[in-house]
């Protein structure tokens, strides 16, 4: 393609918190360059269903705050196919858009991927999940949100257990990484935190709670919903091994999805939207643009897609030193 003029731009998989500040950012960086945006609603059913509306600086008024996302989500089963996938390239044909920005997660990168080869669509990931998995950035967007998210809840978790007495499980999400236990765990000062990442020893937790403080008069354990033994069995077992414990189970589930999105997360939205468009403006394609060490980097969507399957060592170390 000689000169784009037109981008579209959509989110897919799970919401994350940042997603509206991305796209506000996408949109008038565009708008700056004299590019036309277009708007791709719920993802890459958008796409099959030709679900588009031109997008401009007040349609992207006022949304830096809020979270969700005004363009919808999903999952695409017609998508995963040639046959909707050739669809969606002649709906952009048709439309006269010539690249895209996908925000989105691991999912969102692979669809986006295989898309952009097979029909030579330049297309720009920008890393939108709350659970930090993706290689190529320090922190994906949502991601801080969702870790204060937690923080906060659990802190007033930690005021009834006070008053009680109380152990709590608390579970917190992250399927396949447990990177929000484990930065939000040691942000709340929990007694243990159980990630899929580390293989849980349950004797080694039961030693925990054994030589714990006794004057501490409640306990937290944090457990990611990926972990092997969830925090329901995790709730039975010590239940079974420490009956003298008044122990509950708390589970957060969607509220780390949710709420306002943090400073952190507006800024780097903000940042990486307008590298997303920068970049296709240079030629680039097939990529994720990230932050590492306060730097833009652009990694290729068959590296960025890669699950990080080790936590941090040394964060797990700050955990064994200060539970």
């Amino acid at each position: 393609m000689d000169k784009i003029k037109n981008i579209g731009v959509f989110t897919s998989g799970g919401d994350a918190p940042g997603m509206n500040a991305a796209i506000r950012s996408v949109v008038r960086t565009a708008l700056h360059y004299d590019i036309q945006v277009t708007g791709i609603m719920k993802g890459f059913e958008g796409l099959i269903t030709s679900d588009f509306m031109p997008m401009n600086s007040k349609s992207v008024a006022n949304i830096i705050q809020r979270g969700g996302t005004i363009l919808k989500t999903g999952k695409s089963d017609a998508f995963l196919t040639k046959e909707g996938r050739q669809i969606a390239y002649d709906n952009l044909v048709r439309n006269n858009i010539d690249a895209l920005v996908a925000i989105g997660g691991e999912g969102t990168f692979k669809g986006a991927n295989i898309f952009s080869k097979e029909f030579n669509v330049p297309i720009i990931g920008m890393p939108g999940t709350i659970d930090n998995d993706l290689i190529g950035t320090d922190f994906t967007i949502g991601y801080d949100t969702a870790t204060n998210t937690v923080i906060n809840a659990v802190d007033k978790i930690r005021d009834t257990a006070e008053s009680h007495d109380r152990l709590f499980i608390v579970e917190v999400m992250g399927r396949d990484s447990g990177l929000i236990a484990l930065r939000s765990g040691i942000g709340v000062g929990a007694e243990a935190i159980l990630i899929p990442e580390s293989k849980t020893d349950i004797d080694v937790l039961f030693n925990t709670l054994s030589s714990g403080r006794k004057d501490k008069a409640s306990k937290i354990i944090i457990v990611a919903e990926g972990e092997e033994i969830g925090g329901f069995e995790i709730a039975e077992l010590i239940k079974e091994k420490f009956p003298n414990y008044d122990t509950r189970l708390s589970i957060l589930g969607h509220i780390q999805r949710g709420g306002r999105p943090s400073c952190m997360d507006r800024v780097l939205a903000s940042r990486l939207g307008v590298a997303a468009v920068e970049a296709l403006l240079n030629g680039k394609k097939c990529m994720m643009v990230g932050l590492m060490n306060q730097n833009v980097v652009y990694t290729p969507f068959d590296n960025a897609i890669k699950h990080l399957a080790e936590a941090d060592p040394n964060l797990l170390k700050i955990v064994r030193i200060l539970s």
